[in-house]
Protein backbone atom coordinates (compact mmCIF):
# COMPACT_ATOMS: atom_id res chain seq x y z
CA UNK A 1 0.00 0.00 0.00
CA UNK A 2 0.97 3.77 -0.76
CA UNK A 3 1.67 5.72 1.97
CA UNK A 4 -0.34 8.97 1.97
CA UNK A 5 1.32 12.52 2.95
CA UNK A 6 -1.52 14.28 5.48
CA UNK A 7 -2.61 17.65 6.17
CA UNK A 8 -0.20 19.97 8.74
CA UNK A 9 -2.06 19.41 11.94
CA UNK A 10 -2.74 15.33 11.70
CA UNK A 11 1.21 15.09 10.24
CA UNK A 12 2.32 17.14 13.12
CA UNK A 13 0.73 15.02 15.78
CA UNK A 14 1.50 11.66 14.02
CA UNK A 15 5.23 12.31 12.72
CA UNK A 16 6.96 14.49 15.78
CA UNK A 17 4.42 13.37 19.02
CA UNK A 18 3.53 9.83 18.08
CA UNK A 19 7.50 8.45 18.68
CA UNK A 20 8.13 11.18 21.47
CA UNK A 21 4.87 9.43 23.17
CA UNK A 22 6.40 5.82 22.51
CA UNK A 23 9.74 6.76 24.43
CA UNK A 24 7.86 8.66 27.76
CA UNK A 25 5.32 5.25 27.73
CA UNK A 26 7.96 2.63 27.80
CA UNK A 27 9.59 5.08 30.77
CA UNK A 28 6.53 5.62 32.53
CA UNK A 29 5.71 1.50 32.09
CA UNK A 30 9.22 0.65 33.67
CA UNK A 31 8.64 3.14 36.46
CA UNK A 32 5.21 1.67 37.24
CA UNK A 33 5.96 -1.89 36.93
CA UNK A 34 10.13 -2.20 37.63
CA UNK A 35 10.21 -5.56 36.15
CA UNK A 36 11.97 -7.87 38.50
CA UNK A 37 12.21 -10.42 35.56
CA UNK A 38 12.63 -9.79 31.93
CA UNK A 39 10.21 -12.35 30.50
CA UNK A 40 7.80 -9.56 30.25
CA UNK A 41 10.11 -6.94 28.76
CA UNK A 42 11.56 -10.21 26.41
CA UNK A 43 7.87 -10.53 24.90
CA UNK A 44 7.60 -6.80 24.15
CA UNK A 45 11.13 -6.67 22.49
CA UNK A 46 10.01 -9.60 20.83
CA UNK A 47 7.13 -8.21 19.14
CA UNK A 48 8.95 -4.88 18.76
CA UNK A 49 11.36 -6.91 16.87
CA UNK A 50 8.66 -8.64 14.66
CA UNK A 51 6.91 -5.67 14.16
CA UNK A 52 10.03 -3.47 12.42
CA UNK A 53 11.01 -6.05 10.52
CA UNK A 54 7.42 -6.93 9.12
CA UNK A 55 7.63 -2.63 8.58
CA UNK A 56 10.92 -2.70 6.88
CA UNK A 57 9.65 -5.65 4.46
CA UNK A 58 6.28 -4.99 3.94
CA UNK A 59 6.88 -1.15 3.16
CA UNK A 60 10.20 0.02 3.47
CA UNK A 61 12.30 -2.23 1.13
CA UNK A 62 9.48 -2.28 -1.78
CA UNK A 63 10.07 1.55 -1.89
CA UNK A 64 13.97 1.90 -1.71
CA UNK A 65 14.23 -0.59 -4.54
CA UNK A 66 11.67 1.00 -6.89
CA UNK A 67 14.29 3.45 -8.63
CA UNK A 68 16.61 1.64 -10.99
CA UNK A 69 18.82 4.53 -10.70
CA UNK A 70 19.46 4.12 -6.86
CA UNK A 71 21.56 2.13 -5.15
CA UNK A 72 19.65 1.09 -2.54
CA UNK A 73 21.34 -2.26 -1.42
CA UNK A 74 24.91 -0.04 -0.90
CA UNK A 75 22.98 1.99 0.90
CA UNK A 76 21.56 -0.55 3.26
CA UNK A 77 24.61 -2.20 4.28
CA UNK A 78 25.99 1.20 5.09
CA UNK A 79 22.90 0.99 7.63
CA UNK A 80 24.22 -2.35 8.75
CA UNK A 81 27.81 -1.73 9.23
CA UNK A 82 26.36 1.90 11.08
CA UNK A 83 24.40 0.48 13.46
CA UNK A 84 27.14 -2.48 14.58
CA UNK A 85 29.42 0.84 15.22
CA UNK A 86 26.62 2.42 17.27
CA UNK A 87 26.17 -0.81 19.07
CA UNK A 88 29.64 -0.83 20.33
CA UNK A 89 29.21 1.97 21.90
CA UNK A 90 25.45 1.17 23.34
CA UNK A 91 26.52 -2.48 23.76
CA UNK A 92 23.56 -3.95 22.09
CA UNK A 93 20.55 -1.64 24.73
CA UNK A 94 18.73 -1.18 21.22
CA UNK A 95 17.48 -4.47 20.95
CA UNK A 96 17.18 -4.95 25.12
CA UNK A 97 20.64 -5.15 26.75
CA UNK A 98 21.06 -4.21 29.75
CA UNK A 99 24.31 -3.63 31.56
CA UNK A 100 25.06 -2.48 34.92
CA UNK A 101 27.28 0.68 34.65
CA UNK A 102 29.09 3.51 37.58
CA UNK A 103 26.01 4.40 39.93
CA UNK A 104 27.24 7.91 40.05
CA UNK A 105 27.33 8.95 36.30
CA UNK A 106 25.51 8.25 33.42
CA UNK A 107 27.28 6.15 30.74
CA UNK A 108 27.38 9.08 28.38
CA UNK A 109 28.90 6.56 25.53
CA UNK A 110 26.07 4.79 25.81
CA UNK A 111 23.73 7.67 25.88
CA UNK A 112 25.08 9.33 22.89
CA UNK A 113 24.91 6.26 20.91
CA UNK A 114 21.08 5.40 21.68
CA UNK A 115 20.45 9.37 20.93
CA UNK A 116 22.28 9.44 17.49
CA UNK A 117 20.59 6.11 16.57
CA UNK A 118 17.31 7.66 17.65
CA UNK A 119 18.18 11.30 15.50
CA UNK A 120 18.96 8.94 12.61
CA UNK A 121 15.78 6.88 12.24
CA UNK A 122 13.91 9.68 12.78
CA UNK A 123 15.38 11.54 9.43
CA UNK A 124 12.54 9.74 6.76
CA UNK A 125 9.69 9.47 9.16
CA UNK A 126 8.02 12.65 7.78
CA UNK A 127 7.76 10.97 4.27
CA UNK A 128 7.12 7.41 5.69
CA UNK A 129 4.14 6.95 8.41
CA UNK A 130 4.80 2.97 8.74
CA UNK A 131 8.19 4.36 9.94
CA UNK A 132 6.84 6.24 12.17
CA UNK A 133 4.87 3.74 13.77
CA UNK A 134 7.39 0.80 13.86
CA UNK A 135 9.85 3.33 15.77
CA UNK A 136 6.98 4.08 18.00
CA UNK A 137 6.66 0.63 19.34
CA UNK A 138 10.64 0.50 18.75
CA UNK A 139 10.74 3.59 21.01
CA UNK A 140 8.79 1.84 23.91
CA UNK A 141 11.19 -1.00 24.64
CA UNK A 142 14.05 0.94 24.41
CA UNK A 143 12.65 3.60 26.24
CA UNK A 144 12.04 0.90 29.28
CA UNK A 145 15.37 -0.46 28.67
CA UNK A 146 17.21 3.08 29.06
CA UNK A 147 15.08 4.11 31.78
CA UNK A 148 16.20 0.84 33.75
CA UNK A 149 19.89 1.90 33.30
CA UNK A 150 19.65 5.79 34.21
CA UNK A 151 16.95 6.14 37.02
CA UNK A 152 18.89 4.32 39.04
CA UNK A 153 21.95 6.42 39.04
CA UNK A 154 22.62 8.43 42.02
CA UNK A 155 22.56 12.03 40.56
CA UNK A 156 19.44 14.14 40.95
CA UNK A 157 16.03 13.08 39.95
CA UNK A 158 16.20 16.57 37.20
CA UNK A 159 19.44 15.45 35.60
CA UNK A 160 17.66 11.91 34.97
CA UNK A 161 14.73 13.41 33.85
CA UNK A 162 16.23 16.04 30.92
CA UNK A 163 18.26 12.72 30.01
CA UNK A 164 15.21 10.68 29.14
CA UNK A 165 13.62 13.77 27.95
CA UNK A 166 16.17 14.23 25.20
CA UNK A 167 16.36 11.23 24.10
CA UNK A 168 12.51 10.83 23.59
CA UNK A 169 13.04 13.94 21.51
CA UNK A 170 15.95 12.60 19.14
CA UNK A 171 13.39 10.85 16.65
CA UNK A 172 11.52 13.88 16.23
CA UNK A 173 13.90 16.21 16.19
CA UNK A 174 15.35 14.10 13.21
CA UNK A 175 12.50 14.39 11.56
CA UNK A 176 12.25 17.93 11.62
CA UNK A 177 15.47 18.30 10.25
CA UNK A 178 14.71 16.45 7.10
CA UNK A 179 11.45 18.52 7.03
CA UNK A 180 13.41 22.22 7.36
CA UNK A 181 16.64 21.42 5.34
CA UNK A 182 17.05 22.86 2.53
CA UNK A 183 18.84 20.66 -0.08
CA UNK A 184 17.70 17.13 2.18
CA UNK A 185 14.91 16.40 -0.08
CA UNK A 186 17.21 14.57 -2.59
CA UNK A 187 19.01 12.55 0.10
CA UNK A 188 15.13 11.15 1.26
CA UNK A 189 15.55 7.88 -0.19
CA UNK A 190 19.67 7.75 0.33
CA UNK A 191 18.08 7.81 4.33
CA UNK A 192 15.06 5.94 4.30
CA UNK A 193 17.47 3.08 2.63
CA UNK A 194 20.17 3.71 5.28
CA UNK A 195 18.18 3.46 8.21
CA UNK A 196 16.00 0.38 6.44
CA UNK A 197 19.70 -1.16 6.92
CA UNK A 198 19.92 -0.25 10.64
CA UNK A 199 16.38 -1.56 11.41
CA UNK A 200 17.35 -4.67 9.76
CA UNK A 201 19.92 -5.17 12.20
CA UNK A 202 18.52 -4.38 14.82
CA UNK A 203 15.24 -6.54 14.22
CA UNK A 204 17.38 -9.46 13.43
CA UNK A 205 19.12 -9.47 16.66
CA UNK A 206 16.26 -8.79 18.56
CA UNK A 207 14.62 -12.17 17.09
CA UNK A 208 17.89 -14.11 16.62
CA UNK A 209 18.54 -13.70 20.42
CA UNK A 210 15.01 -13.89 21.88
CA UNK A 211 15.22 -17.80 20.81
CA UNK A 212 18.80 -17.79 21.26
CA UNK A 213 18.00 -20.75 23.63
CA UNK A 214 16.60 -22.69 21.59
CA UNK A 215 13.43 -23.67 23.57
CA UNK A 216 10.00 -23.36 21.92
CA UNK A 217 7.99 -20.69 23.47
CA UNK A 218 4.37 -20.72 22.58
CA UNK A 219 4.19 -17.06 24.02
CA UNK A 220 7.20 -15.63 22.06
CA UNK A 221 5.71 -17.03 18.44
CA UNK A 222 2.31 -16.06 19.32
CA UNK A 223 3.75 -12.12 20.06
CA UNK A 224 6.34 -13.21 16.90
CA UNK A 225 3.14 -13.68 14.51
CA UNK A 226 1.16 -10.94 15.84
CA UNK A 227 3.96 -8.02 15.43
CA UNK A 228 4.57 -9.52 11.92
CA UNK A 229 0.21 -9.86 10.94
CA UNK A 230 -0.34 -6.03 12.51
CA UNK A 231 2.68 -5.03 10.80
CA UNK A 232 1.79 -6.08 7.08
CA UNK A 233 -2.14 -4.95 7.70
CA UNK A 234 -0.96 -1.51 8.03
Amino acid sequence: MSVQTTSMPSSFLFNYLLPFLGALFGMGAAFIVKPKSPKALKLILSFSGAFLLGITIFHLLPKVFRFVDFDAGLWIVAGLILQIALEYLSQGAEHGHMHTHSDSKLPWALFFSLCLHAFIEGIPMGNEQTLVLGIFVHKISIGMVLFLMIWPLKVSSSYKILCLFSFAAMSPLGSFFLANSSGMESWKNALTALVVGMLLHIATTILFESNKSHVFNIQKLITILLGFSISYLL
